[in-house]
C-alpha cells in the first residue's frame, strides 16, 4: 500500500515512466493505477486524440508497439493502457525490443492480472530498466483486516476488529469484493462513524450472530448450545455458508492452536505476532488452548482432515452438508 501511494504521487507530480507493468494475483491496485493513469495523466481536452485503451485479447505486440510509437497531437504525451494484458501470456515477451527504447512522449501501461510476468524474461528486465513494475501480492487472511482500517482511515471511518474480521470471513481476501462493500456502507453511515458488526448486518447482509467467526468462538470456549445453534443455521443457509469454507477456517484456528501449543512464551504480544492475528483476538486464542490440550488439537485437525474430503463429496454418501456439519461438531467437542 505504501508503494502504491508513493507511485501516485509521483505520478501526481509529472515524474512518469515510459512503461508500467502492473502485473500480480491482487487485481484491486492494478485497476486503480491504471484508472489513476488514465484519469490524471492527461487532461479531458487531450484525452480525445492521446489516450487510447485496448485489450489483450483484440490486440496483438505488434498493435501495441504502433500504437506506443505514435506521436502525440497538441500535447506533450499520449497514453497508451492496455488491460487484460495477461491474454498476451505468449507473445509478451516480444515487447522486450520496444522497452529497450520506449517513445518518451508515450505512457505505455500493461495491466497484467491475476499473475506474475517470468522474472527471467527478457521483457520484464528490460521494463524494470527503463520503466516501472509493480507487482500486486495476494494477502494474507491476517493481513486484510489491517488493510481494511488503513482504507477507512483516511476517509473518516473506523471499524471495529470483530466487523473487520466478519468481511474478511464473508469475502474472503478479494480485495474488490472487500472494497465495494466498504463503498456501500460509507453511503449510508456518516463520516466519524465507527463500523460495527450491525452496521455489517444490517447493510451487507451478514449475520453477526452466526457466521464462521462466531463459530470458532463457540466451539473455541465450548459454548456447545450456541455452536449448534450456529451450525443450524449454517444448515438451513448451505448456500450462504459453503461447509468447504467453513473446515477450512476451522483447521487454520486449530493449527493455529497447535502452534500456540508449541510455544514457550505465551505473552500476549509474542502470540499475536507468531499466530498473526490481531492482539483483539489472542485471549480467544488463550481460552482455546486450555480447553484443547495439544493431543485433542490434533485429533481434531486429523478429523478436519477427514471431513474436508467428506465435504467435497468423498465418501460421504451423498449426506446432506448440513448433517456433516453437525457430524462434525460432535467430534470436535466431544
Amino acid at each position: 500500500m505504501d508503494e502504491v501511494k508513493q507511485l501516485v504521487t509521483d505520478i501526481k507530480n509529472k515524474q512518469l515512466k515510459p512503461i508500467y507493468l502492473l502485473m500480480g494475483e491482487e487485481a484491486y491496485y492494478i485497476d486503480k493505477i491504471s484508472d489513476f493513469i488514465e484519469d490524471t495523466v492527461l487532461t479531458e481536452e487531450e484525452r480525445g486524440f492521446n489516450q487510447m485503451v485496448l485489450y489483450g485479447r483484440d490486440v496483438s505486440i505488434e498493435d501495441i508497439v504502433s500504437n506506443a510509437k505514435r506521436f502525440p497531437m497538441m500535447a506533450e504525451r499520449q497514453v497508451v493502457i492496455v488491460k487484460e494484458a495477461q491474454d498476451l501470456a505468449r507473445t509478451i515477451d516480444q515487447l522486450a525490443d520496444y522497452a529497450k527504447n520506449p517513445q518518451p512522449s508515450t505512457v505505455l501501461v500493461l495491466c497484467y492480472k491475476y499473475k506474475s510476468i517470468d522474472k527471467r524474461k527478457a521483457v520484464y528486465k528490460t521494463i524494470k530498466k527503463t520503466g516501472y513494475v509493480y507487482e500486486s501480492k495476494k494477502l494474507y487472511d491476517n493481513q486484510v483486516p489491517d488493510w481494511i482500517r488503513r482504507v477507512l482511515s483516511p476517509k473518516g471511518y473506523s471499524i471495529t476488529p470483530k466487523a473487520a474480521q466478519m468481511l474478511v470471513e464473508f469475502l474472503g481476501t478479494d480485495l474488490s469484493k472487500i472494497n465495494n462493500e466498504l463503498e456501500k456502507l460509507q453511503i449510508v453511515l456518516p463520516k466519524d462513524t465507527q463500523i460495527t458488526p450491525d452496521h455489517i448486518e444490517e447493510n451487507i447482509g451478514i449475520s453477526k450472530d452466526y457466521n464462521n467467526f462466531e463459530l470458532r468462538k463457540a466451539i473455541g470456549t465450548k459454548n456447545t448450545a450456541q455452536a449448534f445453534k450456529i451450525v443450524h443455521y449454517f444448515a438451513d443457509n448451505p448456500k450462504d455458508n459453503p461447509m468447504v469454507v467453513t473446515v477450512s477456517l476451522l483447521f487454520n484456528f486449530f493449527s493455529q492452536l497447535l502452534h500456540l501449543h508449541g510455544m514457550s512464551d505465551k505473552n500476549p504480544r509474542n502470540v499475536a505476532s507468531a499466530l498473526r492475528v490481531n492482539p483483539y483476538f489472542v485471549n480467544e486464542y488463550l481460552e482455546a488452548a486450555r480447553h484443547y490440550p495439544m493431543r485433542k488439537v490434533s485429533q481434531v485437525i486429523a478429523t478436519l482432515r477427514e471431513f474436508d474430503v467428506k465435504s467435497k463429496g468423498v465418501n460421504s454418501n451423498a449426506v446432506p452438508q448440513g448433517d456433516l456439519l453437525k457430524e462434525l461438531l460432535v467430534k470436535i467437542m466431544n
